[in-house]
């Protein structure tokens, strides 16, 4: 079983997270339940996917979780192109963010996925 913190994947998944919950202290609080709360758990999912496929012990079985994980990187691209179109987000900030959800997307299917059985 590998340790999923080591992954540069899930890193830079944590990280997007953490930037995703400072983004989001600033939304109005009507939005508290509805928007706010879909980017974090859209951005929480990432990581946590990954690492969760990372768990198992069968190349099938971590694959579907990278795609889930992947799934989550593009709800969260929609999330913030919508917080943007909303005024709840300033104009650069849904793109640079975006930005680093396609790179976590493309780190997601590394060298782990690639290996038939988890070390």
């Amino acid at each position: 079983m590998r340790d999923y913190r080591n992954l540069i994947a899930w890193q830079r998944a944590h990280a997007l997270a953490l930037e995703v919950y400072r983004l989001t202290v600033s939304f109005p609080a009507s939005e508290r339940l509805g928007m706010s709360s879909q980017l974090r758990r859209a951005a929480a999912s990432i990581g946590a996917h990954k690492a969760e496929g990372c768990g198992r012990a069968s190349r099938p079985d971590l694959n579907r979780f990278l795609s889930i994980a992947s799934g989550s990187a593009s709800e969260l691209q929609n999330h913030l192109e919508l917080s943007r179109d909303l005024g709840y987000l300033p104009d650069d900030a849904p793109d640079e963010v975006s930005r680093k959800a396609h790179e976590v997307k493309r780190l997601l299917y590394g060298p782990v996925s690639s290996q038939t059985n988890i070390e």
